[in-house]
């Protein structure tokens, strides 16, 4: 029984494309910045975002937390919503290593408003920090893989502006999030100072993420991936996969998308499930069980028995992830699976 992993697109595999780049890569020493692949990789991503530079670093987590700490100075606080990424699935690494306090926003599915954002920047006060960074989250996991809007960005972008902070993205999905709407990853990538991605989710590489920004910010970057153990040395090896991920694997993201519409599409027929394709935009899917006398991780434990992988959320709500290794073929065996388990 073949076993489908429908837990996060992280769980993807190399393709035969990168093992070869892996295979004949140049190689140097990052940090000392002759390793050939690694600044091919920089450019191609800096030039992708529109921005002046990169650095590759190991995760997207190092990523979000070099960031914060290049954009701030300990003491400082920064403004992010309430069930964003870097808030609650980075090990407070914002509050313990960046020494930064975090001010959070209830959003609309991920979307803060330009006016609560406003509301909650820091007057001068003896008593208060300073408001020094908003970070910003697209597309947004908890939200169920949604869009945040341009124009919300745009607004944030000017208020930002005219208060002289910067705006950090977290778009470990951002090629998703493009690919949704039909733009280049420029027009999202414009609306920021600085961003993440992730090439190890739904781009297939093994390892790695890149942030963008500035000339100055990325020399400021480069120190901080240092101090953080994120130096490494002939890491051609891994950006050759990174190059490949770029080059092809963001072709493959649509496709990813409409196994998602057709996942949704499935669950809410078995009946057994409180899912809407309207809430969702790209390849993660937020499902509510329905079925009486189960709970999300009682049926994801099932789930794993029948050779299906999610995750639960919450106790009602489970987590599916769409990705370069699942196919529509898999996702119909899937439902068939998860339905003889809700019907039994």
């Amino acid at each position: 029984m073949k076993t489908i992993d429908l837990r996060s697109d992280t769980v993807t595999k190399p393709t035969p494309e990168m093992l070869v780049a892996m295979s004949s890569a140049p190689l140097g020493d990052d940090v000392y910045g002759d390793d050939p692949t690694v600044n091919e990789l920089e450019k191609v991503a800096a030039e992708m975002m529109g921005k002046e530079d990169s650095l590759f670093v190991p995760t997207g987590t190092m990523g979000n937390l070099i960031a914060v700490m290049a954009h701030t100075t300990p003491g400082q606080e920064i403004i992010l919503e309430a069930s964003s990424h870097i808030y609650l699935y980075e090990v407070a690494g914002i509050a313990r290593l960046a020494g930064v306090q975090a001010r959070t926003i209830n959003g609309n599915r991920g979307e803060m408003r330009p006016e609560d954002i406003e509301n909650s920047i820091r007057k001068e006060d003896i008593h208060f920090p300073e408001t020094s960074l908003i970070c910003i989250e697209n597309t947004h996991n908890m939200a169920g893989g949604r869009v945040i809007p341009l124009e919300n960005m745009a607004e944030i972008q000017e208020l930002a502006k005219a208060k002289s902070i910067p705006v950090h993205l977290d778009g470990a999905r951002i090629f998703n999030a493009a690919a949704y709407l039909e733009t280049d990853v420029k027009e999202i990538a414009s609306k920021v100072d600085s961003l993440m991605f992730c090439l190890s989710k739904g781009l297939c590489s093994p390892v790695g993420s890149m942030l963008v920004g500035s000339t100055d910010f990325i020399e400021k970057a480069r120190k901080l991936r240092k101090l953080l153990g994120g130096g490494m040395r002939q890491a051609g090896i891994l950006a050759a996969c990174g190059l490949v991920s770029l080059k092809e694997q963001t072709k493959q993201l649509p496709k990813d998308h409409e196994n998602a519409a057709t996942l949704v599409e499935s669950l809410y027929e078995t009946g057994f499930f409180d899912v809407s394709i309207d809430n969702t935009h790209t390849n993660i899917i937020n499902a509510r069980l329905t079925a009486p006398g189960w709970t999300a991780p009682k049926f994801v434990g099932a789930m794993k028995e029948s050779g299906v992988l999610a995750n639960a959320r919450t106790e009602e709500v489970i987590r599916f992830v769409t990705h370069k290794d699942v196919t529509l073929e898999d996702i119909e065996e899937a439902v068939v699976r998860m339905s003889q388990i809700l019907k039994a």
